[in-house]
Formats: structure tokens, C-alpha cells, sequence
């Protein structure tokens, strides 16, 4: 058994409710808390629900994109240090995402001051070029990239034009920064072979410093249910309303469904009024048919899926899908496409899910309708998934991300914790 590890876990945003950071932070520092090591959040707002004796230290920012006023900025006064002002004139001037870059500034210092207190720091997605200077204080540092942003960027500029293309290009700029540090990184962690592959070739990691742990799902909500299905019932996560999502793929596709049988489209997630996506559901073969459910808790996203005859993810490309696992550990249906990790989550031979190409709305409502239509299918895909989300669970998350550690710690790390327990 490895001495305990004391872990500092930063996640530069972690909404509890919308995307997989706070979803991942919460359930990564629950288990390793659960095995026996030191856990502390460093977080930036969205600040994320963390369990109960997991302590969280809140860096605040200048909150720029923070609801119900999002893209404001503060009045001067409130812009003070180093990290505000950068935050403030990155993204007042340059048009650039500041939040990773101000994150990491804040907490490089807030980490200097209690450098003994801690073995390594876990960065969740930020790569901020505060982190190089944790090489001066003697702390490892590993970085999980659940998949390299410039993916989202270029189906982004794929859908945009114009000033909205040169705006997508400038928000974008943070996107070397990420690279420069992954690559300066002790050892980076993604969520697939799908994602490692990816972080290989875009952001030119070497192959043999990126290591595939996959994520888990939180079996004690995600279950088998047993009340009734909603006929016609379809469900997609797209909390981010975004071109690498899909969805406008995926309303076309209910558009072609409707005309053949009736279907319903609960999207779990917020809409954008100037998102590609939004002049679609002007569609008469959509009226009334198109639900929007933003800011689920966990119990009521999982009874959600547990109410729908079929969950979708229409993706461009997903590092893993934790909305697909989630599905499967609830004996819900899939249909989805073949993008990234999305094949080795649900599986290529139909046991878990049915998968057609992405950015093809025909074979998507094809595959659509032949589930809706198929009770036994249904029951099968439904059965499987739940057999092949049990693997998925995120304490062998927690356990292969301690294997990880221990490869990065110099020995003196546990020569370290040993001293501070005397």
C-alpha cells in the first residue's frame, strides 16, 4: 500500500451542473479522499459542490463570464492585481479567454506559500503559464486534458463567418498557451485512446507522456430505474450549445423523425439565440417538439434519462461522453455517432447503442426511428449498456490517476509526508 499523497486539484471553472469539470473534480477528489490520500479544490467560479471533508479554496476572479449577466466587465475599481488586470485587459483588448491564463496566475501563489503542505499538483484542463513556475517550488505537476480545445475551435470557425470567425479566432488565442504548458507538463492524463491520440498530434505531447484513464459513472444516482418510459421520448446533453456538440445535426434528424412518427427532443442544456442551432427550431416539423431543461441537478438528470425511450449524442467529437456512460448505467438506449472516444465507450457491435457517422442528420434520424420503433431493441441496447457502464466507475478512475502520481513523484515526496507527520 502507497503512503498517503497530499494532492492539490485545480479546476479553473467547475460548475456543478453544466460540462464534465465540476463533474470530474467532484468525483476524482471524492475517491481519492476515499482511499486514504489528501485532497484540496483550488477552484475559480463556478465554484464546484465538493463532499464533505473535502476542503475548497475559492481563488475569485473578475467573473466576466458569470451568470445572469455573462461577457460584462467589472468597473476599474474592482480590477486590482496582477491576475485582474490581466484577466480584464486579455479579454477587453485582445478579444482573448482569459480565464485559464488569470487562474493560473492566482494560484501559483496561493500554492508558493504552502508548498509543504502538498506532494503534486493535478491541473483539470487550465494549463495556465502560471503552472511552469511550479517547477521552482519542487511540485510535480499533472494535467488532465479531456481533449485539446482546438478541436472545438476549428468546428467552431467551420461554422462562422465574418466578424464572428475573427472574434472565434481571437477567443481562441489561449489555445498555444495549452500546448507550451502540457508540453512542459511532469505527465498529462486524458479520458481516451481517442482523446491521447488527438493531444498527441495537436498539441504535440510526446506519445509516451500521455496516459489513458478513463472516467467513471456515479452508480449510486446513474441506475436502472422502474417506472415508464416516454414514448417518442429522445434526450441529448448539450449544456454547451456549440458546434462540436451536434445538435444541429441531431434537430434536423427529429425534424426527418417527426414525419414519420411522433418524437419529443429534451435537451438538457441552455440555448444560444445566435448559435447555429437556434434557426432550426423555427422548423414546422419541430413546432412544440423541442424542450430545453438547463441546470438539472445530478437526480434529476438521471431521472431524465431513465424517462427517455432513447438518448442521443450527436457529436463532432467527444474525448469520452460522460452524458453516454451516464445513459448506459441508466438501461437507456443510445444512438450516436462514430466521433472520437464515442466508439469506446459504447462499444462498435450495437450492445450498448447504435452509431452512424457524424454531421448526417438521415442516417441519425434512420437510427433514430428504428429504436423508437423497436421495443426489443430497446430492451436490448438497454440491458447492455448497463452491463458495460459497470466497468465505469470512478473509483478505478481515482486508483489509476494514483498510479500516475506515483510515477511523476520524486522519491523525496513520501520522504516529504513522512517528516510533516512528525
Amino acid at each position: 500500500m502507497t503512503r498517503p499523497l497530499r494532492i492539490a486539484l485545480l479546476s479553473y471553472r467547475g460548475a456543478p451542473h453544466s460540462g464534465g469539470q465540476g463533474v470530474y473534480v467532484r468525483q476524482l477528489s471524492r475517491e481519492l479522499h476515499a482511499l486514504g490520500h489528501t485532497v484540496e479544490v483550488f477552484a475559480g467560479p463556478p465554484y464546484p459542490d465538493l463532499d464533505p471533508g473535502i476542503p475548497l479554496t475559492r481563488l475569485s476572479t473578475l467573473d466576466i463570464f458569470g451568470e445572469p449577466d455573462p461577457f460584462r466587465l467589472p468597473p476599474l475599481h474592482r480590477v486590482r492585481g496582477l491576475a485582474d488586470w490581466v484577466e480584464y485587459l486579455d479579454f477587453r483588448y485582445r478579444g482573448n479567454y482569459p480565464e485559464p491564463l488569470s487562474f493560473s496566475l492566482r494560484a501559483l501563489p496561493e500554492l508558493s506559500a504552502r508548498r509543504a503542505q502538498f506532494d503534486l499538483v493535478h491541473d483539470n484542463q487550465g494549463l495556465g503559464y502560471g503552472l511552469l513556475g511550479l517547477r521552482w517550488l519542487g511540485l510535480p505537476l499533472v494535467a488532465t486534458v479531456h481533449h485539446p480545445v482546438a478541436i472545438d475551435r476549428d468546428f467552431k470557425l467551420a461554422a462562422t463567418t465574418g466578424a464572428d470567425r475573427l472574434g472565434a479566432q481571437r477567443w481562441h488565442r489561449f489555445l498555444g498557451m495549452q500546448g507550451r504548458v502540457a508540453r512542459q507538463a511532469t505527465s498529462v492524463l486524458t479520458v481516451s485512446a481517442a482523446a491521447r491520440a488527438a493531444i498527441v498530434r495537436r498539441m504535440r505531447v510526446p506519445a509516451e507522456r500521455v496516459s489513458v484513464v478513463p472516467l467513471g459513472v456515479d452508480h449510486s444516482v446513474f441506475r436502472p430505474g422502474t417506472g415508464p418510459r416516454v414514448p417518442g421520448r429522445i434526450v441529448v446533453t448539450a449544456s454547451a450549445d456549440v458546434p462540436i456538440k451536434g445538435l444541429r445535426t441531431l434537430l434536423a434528424a427529429v425534424a426527418l423523425v417527426r414525419r414519420r412518427m411522433p418524437a419529443e427532443l429534451v435537451v438538457v442544456g441552455r440555448p444560444k439565440a445566435d448559435s447555429p442551432a437556434a434557426a432550426l427550431l423555427a422548423h414546422p416539423d419541430l413546432a412544440g417538439a423541442v424542450r430545453f431543461q438547463p441546470d438539472l441537478t445530478t437526480g434529476q438528470l438521471a431521472g431524465l434519462l431513465r424517462s427517455a425511450a432513447v438518448v442521443c449524442v450527436p457529436s463532432l467529437f467527444e474525448g469520452f461522453s460522460l452524458p453516454a456512460a451516464e445513459a448506459m448505467a441508466c438501461g437507456t438506449p443510445l444512438v450516436t455517432t462514430t466521433a472520437g472516444a464515442l466508439p469506446e465507450v459504447v462499444g462498435r457491435d450495437e450492445q450498448a447503442g447504435l452509431l452512424v457517422p457524424p454531421a448526417d442528420p438521415d442516417a441519425l434520424a434512420a437510427a433514430l426511428c428504428r429504436v423508437l420503433a423497436d421495443p426489443e431493441l430497446r430492451a436490448r441496447l438497454g440491458a447492455g449498456g448497463v452491463r458495460r457502464a459497470a466497468a465505469l466507475t470512478w473509483r478505478r478512475t481515482a486508483l489509476a490517476t494514483v498510479e500516475q502520481y506515483q510515477r511523476v513523484l520524486p522519491d523525496s515526496a513520501c520522504h516529504r509526508s513522512a517528516l510533516a507527520d512528525h
